[in-house]
């Protein structure tokens, strides 16, 4: 499969606009704030990448990925809910943007996730690969809002590398 020639879903887009906001949020999508030891903007973050480097919104059926001003999918805001939305659309081939698990982050590219595990065994947090350090791959994300730091977070069990495509 070839990856770089997506139906919808531009590489060179999605981290543009990663590199943009990555710091600054955009004031055109809601900000969302740490609540206790949940929340945060992560994933928000994140679905504004994907969105912005072409893949489109899924309003209908049971996997869902939207936003509006005044409302939201689960999927489009909380990590393991973007990281089960990209491997369903994948394994089963459903419309939308798709992201295939691999076993290594050196089969990752700009324009492709990382998801962490915390302690819990929950899916906690997500990332954009933005750049790299000769063959070290660089991440933005938002909570905390950062451009380009190394991918390796000391707190996290486990890593999910996801390949996106369309």
């Amino acid at each position: 499969m070839n990856y770089r020639n997506n139906l919808f879903y531009s590489r060179a887009k999605a981290v543009n606009y990663a590199v943009k906001y990555a710091q600054s949020p955009n004031p055109s999508y809601k900000y969302f704030l740490v609540q206790g030891d949940n929340g945060g903007d992560c994933t928000n973050f994140i679905s504004q990448c994907l969105r912005a480097g072409g893949a489109p919104m899924v309003f209908s059926g049971k996997n869902r990925w939207w936003y509006t001003s005044k409302n939201w999918s689960v999927s489009w805001a909380v990590a393991g809910s973007l990281y089960w939305y990209l491997k369903t659309n994948a394994t089963k081939n459903l419309y939308g943007v798709k992201g295939m698990q691999v076993d290594s982050v050196s089969m990752l590219e700009p324009g492709d996730l990382i998801f962490y595990e915390n302690r819990k065994g929950r899916i906690q947090h997500s990332a954009m690969i933005t750049s790299f350090n000769r063959s070290y791959p660089l991440i933005s994300q938002h909570t905390p809002n950062v451009l380009n730091i190394p991918y390796e977070k000391d707190w996290a069990i486990r890593m999910y590398f996801l390949k996106i495509y369309s």
